[in-house]
């Protein structure tokens, strides 16, 4: 007679291994299968910013026409990553992703065969709804495969994936453009994009609990030790207060108070990121491809920044995020202060203080809106918080789009008005960030 081997339903203690070892194969495969799904979008993102300049020149757009494309885009990305709160939930996080990457490389190709205005104009929308998908599905993926302890150095490495995805996106599209023009730079995009589908869709795996082991359990940390966060000690007395998520006052305010400093980020994240290619074109004389590369500092320097603040807030900071994330965004604001007193005429200073401001600026952004929304929505509400602080955020991308445009027109064509107006959202985001910091230190939020 065979002997029957049972073990595989035995709970995993009782197999003899240890929990945290039972969880690594499977926490690999979902930070890679992530990582590649965010670093991926960008491909299908990031083309029009980088031939922004060669698309007007060729269908005769003005700098208003080419905001108000990047504006259709940002104004459905800010509603993808509002609806993926609601949508994400019914779905699951792998079939968010899988459905958003989809969409996104095809809206790509038909960028590629465009011919006008008006071509652009509803695919960009729908570009930005399915772009919208990604971070919201990558975080709710996440949340549910590491203990807090683990999140701010993990998610440090993970929030990698979108400064180097967005780098390799831009010097893609910058190659490409310089080798066989604008077209090929969405083409190229695209089918590199569909390879990474294949691979999301093999590796993906959903919770712990679709692949036979238990749930990871959630822990509870103050931002201050002397003085834990009233909202853990008022659950248990409230009960779920908002939708089954188990959210009290204290973490709604939370919630949307990170949403107003992440308006503030990607306002000014995707302020250079958007117009710093066209700026270098068209104020300091570089061609397409060397606009393009040089922008990429931007990204380059926000890639160390993006792990030093997570490896940080762990091991210096012990959980407590707020006041790394205001005192990063605190010297941001002095780069944009260089920006727009130097770098408005020299491009050694704007390309400077553009990497300074990138490697301040990534660190805040990750911690925010990636383990931020996890530590305050908790693990069950950790991608509906993604999706409402990054939702929120992703309106500052819509008016920058707008105003930039305008500015440049009716400025005939000046960039120190502009670098005036983001040192003013600088200064905001800081003492928005700076408020939130007091919170913590009251107990009222979980950062």
């Amino acid at each position: 007679m065979t002997k029957l081997d049972t073990s595989q339903n035995l709970p995993v203690e009782a197999q003899g291994k240890s929990p945290d070892r039972a969880y690594r194969p499977w926490q690999a495969r979902i930070l890679v299968a992530t990582w590649l799904a965010y670093a991926g979008l960008y491909l299908c993102r990031k083309p029009f910013f980088v031939v922004k300049a060669q698309m007007g020149e060729a269908f005769g757009l003005s700098s208003v026409r080419l905001g108000q494309l990047g504006t259709a885009f940002f104004a459905s990305y800010a509603v993808g990553q509002f609806s993926s709160a609601y949508f994400g939930r019914k779905l699951g996080p792998k079939l968010l992703l899988l459905g958003g990457i989809a969409i996104s490389l095809a809206c790509n190709f038909i960028f590629g065969f465009s011919n006008g205005f008006w071509i652009l104009l509803p695919f960009m929308a729908v570009n930005g709804i399915a772009q919208g998908t990604g971070w919201p599905g990558c975080i709710g993926s996440l949340a549910f495969w590491f203990r807090r302890q683990q999140r701010g150095s993990v998610l440090g490495v993970w929030s990698t994936c979108y400064t180097i995805g967005s780098l390799v996106a831009t010097a893609l599209a910058a190659y490409l453009l310089g080798r066989a023009g604008w077209r090929s730079s969405y083409f190229g995009g695209a089918f590199a994009l569909l390879a990474i589908w294949g691979i999301v869709l093999l590796l993906h795996p959903n919770r712990p609990e679709n692949v036979g082991l238990p749930p990871i359990e959630e822990e509870e940390a103050a931002s201050n030790p002397e003085n834990p966060p009233k909202q853990t000690a008022e659950r248990s007395e409230t009960g779920e207060s908002v939708q089954g998520l188990g959210w009290t006052r204290d973490v709604v305010i939370s919630v949307v108070i990170m949403g107003v400093i992440y308006f503030a980020i990607k306002f000014l994240r995707y302020a250079l990121w958007s117009w710093a290619p066209f700026f270098l074109q068209e104020n300091f004389r570089l061609s397409g491809s060397e606009a393009g590369y040089l922008s990429t500092v931007f990204e380059f320097c926000g890639f160390f920044g993006v792990i030093a603040s997570g490896v940080a807030s762990d091991k210096l900071f012990h959980g407590r995020r707020a006041f790394l994330s205001f005192a990063m965004l605190a010297v941001m604001t002095l780069a944009f202060v260089l920006m727009a007193t130097l770098g408005a005429t020299s491009l050694f200073f704007f390309t400077f203080s553009m990497g300074l401001a990138g490697f301040m600026l990534f660190g805040p952004d990750s911690l925010l809106s990636g383990v931020g929304a996890i530590d305050v929505g908790s693990k069950r509400g950790a991608l509906a918080a993604a999706g409402i602080i990054n939702g929120m955020g992703s309106i500052g991308p819509i008016f920058q789009e707008e105003l930039i445009g305008w500015m440049y027109k009716a400025s005939g064509g000046r960039i120190f008005p502009i670098l005036v107006m983001l040192l003013c959202m600088a200064v905001a985001g800081t003492f928005v960030t700076f408020f939130l910091w007091l919170r913590a230190r009251k107990g009222k939020a979980n950062l």
